[in-house]
């Protein structure tokens, strides 16, 4: 896995993406954790080394590549499941204050033991994410993200709660999210956000991804997030 993860901070190098000594040794620990603990419990489909770094670590590096973070940035990862982006994140970028949030209690024992050997802090929150923003964290956060298969409306509703006037929700997608974006368009007005920008770029494998960046404008209503049964079966 070394070589590996030598190579990935190589490529990350060339984007502009610094990643020192301390950083290559999280991943390196990171991964070796993901391969152990996915043997008892289903983290992730991806487990080859290889695929790892790829798909997982450097997917979620070119996120400080295409948004800025500023230093201290409080950051929430929604459904954060394996810790994708946060912990890769916050291996990157130790100043951020970071947040991992998900309804399943076992994934975040699991980040907890990498938290532990990585030698990092970041508050692990067990809570349904519509829950979450009903709380002391609602529009509390610089950047929210979540990288997920749920539709940007879905997501929105979701995630633009946490984030404070000013700040940003971004949006894990694949290639082309176009027609996501268009169906949002009333969603994101709704909840006090606009879309910003979209980030378009590629893994070393060939395969596309793109950042959906929504600017949060205003307060959101209380009326949202509503009951996940509500957000499902009749997004905004």
């Amino acid at each position: 896995m070394k070589n590996i993860i030598v190579n990935l901070c190589e490529n990350c190098k060339s984007l502009g993406i610094a990643l020192d000594s301390n950083a290559a040794e999280r991943l390196e620990i990171y991964a070796n954790l993901l391969i152990e603990w996915n043997q008892k419990m289903n983290l992730t489909a991806i487990t080859e080394p290889e695929e790892i770094a790829q798909k997982h670590f450097f997917d979620c590096l070119l996120f400080i590549k295409h948004i800025e973070i500023k230093k201290n940035a409080k950051i929430i990862d929604v459904g954060t499941g394996a810790g994708f982006p946060g912990v890769v994140l916050k291996i990157a970028r130790p100043d951020i204050e970071l947040t991992l949030l998900d309804s399943l209690n076992k994934r975040l024992v699991f980040l907890d033991e990498v938290l532990h050997h990585t030698g990092l802090s970041a508050q692990t929150l067990h809570s349904r994410a519509e829950d979450g923003a009903r709380t002391a964290l609602r529009e509390s956060f610089d950047i929210s993200t979540a990288r997920a298969v749920a539709s940007l409306n879905t997501l929105c509703e979701y995630c633009l709660p946490y984030v404070k006037p000013g700040g940003i929700f971004v949006s894990m997608k694949g290639p082309n999210p176009s027609r996501e974006i268009e169906e949002s368009l009333t969603c994101v007005k709704l909840l006090g956000a606009k879309i910003e920008r979209v980030e378009e770029c590629r893994l070393a494998t060939g395969e596309e991804r793109s950042f959906v960046v929504i600017k949060k404008i205003s307060q959101t209503s209380s009326k949202y997030p509503r009951k996940a049964i509500k957000i499902s079966k009749f997004p905004l």
